[in-house]
Formats: structure tokens, sequence, C-alpha cells
């Protein structure tokens, strides 16, 4: 397309809508056309995502001109999407990506698209609405498709994955204050989280008649952002085989790639790819995966599904390069 992609953010104070603003800004193919943020309004971008500086003189609005746009983003809060959709009036022609989890499993009340790429790059092509997936969601998921995908998901497979401070968005809270985080890690909604839905609707797309639990715990790190993930599934399988369906899987995905070798997260902050290792021990297979939660968990996907919904290459704004050291 030769025009550029006229952008809203809703929700722009966070640290998701920092990211996304830091990638459109750099964005070959869209253009911000406002960022809304009531609290803000005024307010210079930078007084907030202050690693902005020299790079935009953009400022907070509270007014909402989707008249201008094509697509607008929300990046509010868990539940407040469908709040703000009953509130406001946005033309039918505006598309929305949502990174909240409002949409993300399927109904026959909406027609968001579930935007993970590596399984749903077909229907996210041309979308109207798109539901971005959970950073964890993403995470594990990516771990987990190629075996569904073959039939071999069989009984209860155990989740361990560790996150960043930064997953629990920007609002202080007591277990993300420095003081405590540094040095320390603790478990929290195990076996409950909100994303493990959202998974089992992917994982029964692939493989219907999977009928297990995704037993889920989740960690909290002492470091910033990233997802390291840990699974295992009992198969009976050879190891060249689960290699060769894991390096099948991902062989067009633009983001996730299968490293023959162990993964470490440091890899990925930063960018918007998953890497993805598996070894076999007797009758148990274990993934590892990591992610950027604030990229390819949140923000990196989103423009990542923008892209796909615009008809652009996948990559397009999104050659990142990790931390690694």
């Amino acid at each position: 397309m030769n025009d550029l992609i006229k952008v809203g953010i809703v929700g722009a104070a966070g640290y998701t809508a920092g990211e996304l603003i830091r990638l459109l800004l750099n964005h070959p193919a869209a253009e911000i056309v406002f960022a809304h943020s009531e609290s803000n309004a005024g307010n210079a971008v930078t007084d907030v995502h202050a690693g902005l500086y020299g790079e935009t003189d953009l400022h907070f609005t509270d007014q909402l001109p989707f008249e201008e746009v094509d697509v607008v983003f929300f990046c509010f809060g868990h539940g407040k999407s469908t709040q703000f959709l009953a509130e406001h009036y946005i033309p039918a022609d505006v598309r929305i990506i949502d990174l909240a989890q409002d949409f993300r499993l399927a109904n026959d009340e909406h027609d968001y698209v579930y935007g993970l790429p590596e399984l749903n790059a077909l229907q996210l092509q041309g979308a109207q609405h798109i539901a971005n997936p959970g950073c964890f969601a993403t995470c594990i998921q990516l771990a987990l498709l190629p075996l569904a995908a073959a039939g071999l998901l069989d009984g209860d497979v155990m989740v361990n994955a560790i996150t960043g401070s930064t997953g629990a968005g920007v609002k202080p809270s007591a277990t993300t204050h420095f003081s405590w985080r540094s040095g320390n890690m603790s478990i929290y909604k195990a076996f409950e989280h909100q994303h493990v839905p959202e998974i089992l609707q992917s994982l029964h797309k692939l493989q219907p008649s999977f009928d297990g639990a995704i037993d889920f715990i989740p960690y909290r790190g002492d470091f910033p952002r990233g997802i390291f993930c840990t699974a295992v599934v009992r198969a009976e399988v050879d190891a060249r085989q689960v290699v060769g369906l894991y390096q099948n899987f991902y062989a067009a995905a633009a983001f996730t790639h299968y490293v023959d070798r162990p993964i470490d997260m440091k890899q990925v902050v930063g960018t918007n790819k998953c890497l993805v290792h598996v070894d076999v021990h007797g009758d148990k297979i274990l993934v590892t995966s990591c992610i950027d939660n604030l990229l390819k968990g949140a923000s990196g996907q989103a423009v990542q599904n923008m892209n796909l919904m615009f008809g652009l290459e996948e990559n397009c704004g999104l050659q990142l390069k990790s931390l690694a050291f």
C-alpha cells in the first residue's frame, strides 16, 4: 500500500503503549495520529515514556478522532475494552487491535480473530478486528502447537514460566516494588491463570481430541522483561522426529524459530522473536520457549498483526536486535 496507515492508540500511558509508540514511530508504513490518555492529556509523550526523548514531539490527548485513523490499538487493562466500546462510537471501517483479553475467546457475539500469526495467519490477513494474545499464552502456545498439530498431546501438560515485572503493568504494587522483587521470586495464580483458556482454545483447534489440563505455574522473576517457559509432555517419540515437527511447523514463521541448542531469555529480550528448543528424555518431551513479554507477548505481536491486517510483510518495522549481553 502507498499511503501510511493512520494509527490511534487508546490507553497510551502504559508499558505496552510505550513499546507500541516506539515501534510505530520507526515503522515505515505507519503514522501515529493520536495517543489517548485522559490523565496525561496535554503532556508530552516523553514525560511518561522517557525512552523516546529526541524521537517524537507527540502529546497525549483526551480527544478520540476515530474518523482520522485506519486502525486503533486498545492498550487497556483487562475488561475495559468491552466497556469502552459500549460507551464510544467507532466508525465501522476503523479496524481494531485489542491488547486486552476481552475478545480472545471465540464466540458468536464478536468477530475478533485471535491474533497468533503462527496459528491464524490466513484469517488475520485483512481482518477487521483482532484480539492480541496474552504474553504467557503466546510463549506457552508456541511451545506446544507443533505437538498438538501432530496429535501428541496426551494427558495433562505441566508448564512452568517466569515473567519480568513489566508483565504486571505500569501501576506500582507490592510485588513490583524493587526492594521486594530484586533477588526474589514467587508464584501466583497457580493452575488458575487467566491465559489458560486461550491456550486450550488454540490447542483444541489443532488437536480436538486433547482432553488434558494445562497445569500452569507462573513465577514472578526479579528482572524487568522477558518470559522463559518450560513444558513437559509425555509421549513415546524419537527425538529426531520431534525436532522435525518443530522445524517444519515453524519453517515459514517470521519470528518463531526452532533452535537446536539450549536457549536463554536474553536472546529474545528487545525483539519480536520466540525461540523454541526441544529435548527428549525417555518418554518425556521437554520444550523450552522464550519471548519478550512486551514485544512478542504484546506490542510487537500487535504490530505484526497490523502488518498482516494491512497486507504488509509480517516483519515490517520489527527487525529488532536482542540485548544478548
